[in-house]
C-alpha cells in the first residue's frame, strides 16, 4: 500500500512523537509513504479567513507537489487540521472551476498546476482502518493492551464535513473504538469523543479553553480511563500540555496522559516505547502502561521532554465568574 505523506508542521515539533510512531508502524503493516518534497504549511484554521484565495493557493500548493509523487495520488494527513485543509480545497478546485483558475495562477508564479480531482486525501486513521483492516491489525498484535482502560477522542475535524468521503459517523464515530478493541484493550464509553479540545481558544480566552478542556478530562475520570488516545496534534497538545493548568484553575487533580493512536498500535505490535515517542509526554504515561507490563524510558534519559512547549504556557488571570 503506496501513499503520498504530508507530515506538516505540527509532526516535526510537538507532535514529533507522532510522526515517529507512525514511520514506525508503517512498515510492519505493509504502509510505504512517500514525503512530499518542499511541502509547505497548511495555514492551520485562521488564514482562511483573513485571505481565502491566498490560503487556498497555500494548501493547494501541496496537492501540485503531491501531483508529482509516482504514487496513485493517494495521499495521507496524520494531522487533522491539515487533512481537514487539504480535502476542503481539493474538493472546493474540483467544484469550482473558476476558483482552481485563479488557484493556479497563483501556482503559476512557482512553476506549478494542480489537476482537480488528481488527488484523494486521507486521514491515517482512515487508512489503518479500512485500508490495512482491523483483522490484518489484530494478527500484528504480539502485546494486547489488555487491562487498559482507553478513552477514544476523535476531535471535531476528523469526521466532519467530509469533503471528498465520510469513512465514519460525524457524531459518533467508532473506527478508533474498534482498532483499540483490536488491540485488546478496554474501550470506555466516552460520550465526548467527537468534542472540541478548544483548538487554539487557549490563547484568546484561556476561561473557556480550561473549562472545555475540563469537560473533557472529567468524562474520561468519570469512566475511570487510563490514557486518552487521539489522532490530532493539536488535541494531544491541549490535553497534554494544559492539564496542569486545567488542575490549577478548578482545584482538580487529573492525571491521565494522551497518547497517539499509533503509539498504541506499536506497543500491542512490540515495538519498543522509545522508538514510539513515548515518555516525551507532559502527564506521565509510566503508571498507566505499567499496567500492562510496558517500561517506558524515565524522564532523564529523555531531555527533550523539558523543551516542551509547556514551559510557556500563561496561567489564566481572570476569575472562573468571568
Amino acid at each position: 500500500m503506496k501513499y503520498g505523506y504530508y507530515p506538516g508542521c505540527s509532526l516535526e515539533r510537538n507532535a514529533a512523537a507522532y510522526n515517529v510512531s507512525t514511520m514506525a508502524i508503517a512498515e510492519p503493516l505493509g504502509i510505504e509513504f512517500n514525503e512530499i518534497d518542499d511541502w509547505n504549511c497548511c495555514g492551520a484554521t485562521e488564514y482562511t479567513s483573513i485571505d481565502l484565495l491566498a490560503a487556498y493557493a497555500l494548501i493547494a500548493r501541496n496537492l501540485a507537489l503531491a501531483e508529482q509523487l509516482p504514487d496513485n495520488g493517494k495521499l495521507v494527513a496524520p494531522c487533522s487540521a491539515c487533512f481537514l485543509n487539504l480535502t476542503k480545497v481539493a474538493h472546493q478546485l474540483e467544484e469550482e472551476e473558476t476558483l482552481a483558475d485563479k488557484v493556479n495562477l497563483a501556482l503559476a508564479e512557482g512553476k506549478l498546476h494542480y489537476t482537480p480531482g488528481s488527488i484523494q486525501v486521507y486521514h491515517l486513521l482512515e487508512v489503518i482502518f479500512n485500508d490495512v483492516g482491523l483483522d490484518n491489525l489484530a494478527k500484528k498484535v504480539v502485546k494486547p493492551l489488555k487491562g487498559l482502560r482507553i478513552a477514544p477522542y476523535y476531535g471535531c475535524m476528523i469526521v466532519r464535513p467530509g469533503y471528498q468521503r465520510t469513512f465514519d459517523n460525524p457524531e459518533h464515530p467508532t473506527s478508533l473504538d474498534s482498532i483499540m478493541n483490536a488491540l485488546g484493550a478496554f474501550v470506555v464509553d466516552f460520550p465526548m469523543k467527537a468534542n472540541c479540545c478548544g483548538g487554539h481558544m487557549t490563547q484568546i480566552s484561556q476561561p473557556v479553553a480550561l473549562e472545555m478542556l475540563r469537560r473533557l478530562l472529567k468524562n474520561a475520570a468519570d469512566y475511570r480511563a487510563d490514557i486518552i488516545v487521539t489522532l490530532c496534534p493539536m488535541c494531544q497538545l491541549n490535553l497534554d500540555a494544559y492539564q496542569e493548568n486545567v488542575n490549577a484553575y478548578f482545584k482538580t487533580d487529573y492525571h491521565i496522559p494522551t497518547l497517539y493512536f499509533t503509539q498504541l498500535i506499536g506497543i500491542a505490535m512490540g515495538i519498543p516505547a522509545e522508538q514510539l515517542g513515548i515518555g516525551k509526554e507532559l502527564v506521565d504515561a509510566r503508571p498507566a502502561l505499567a499496567k500492562i507490563g510496558i517500561e517506558v524510558p524515565s524522564e532523564e534519559s529523555v531531555p527533550e521532554k523539558k523543551k516542551h512547549p509547556k514551559e510557556s504556557l500563561p496561567m489564566p488571570t481572570m476569575s472562573k465568574e468571568d
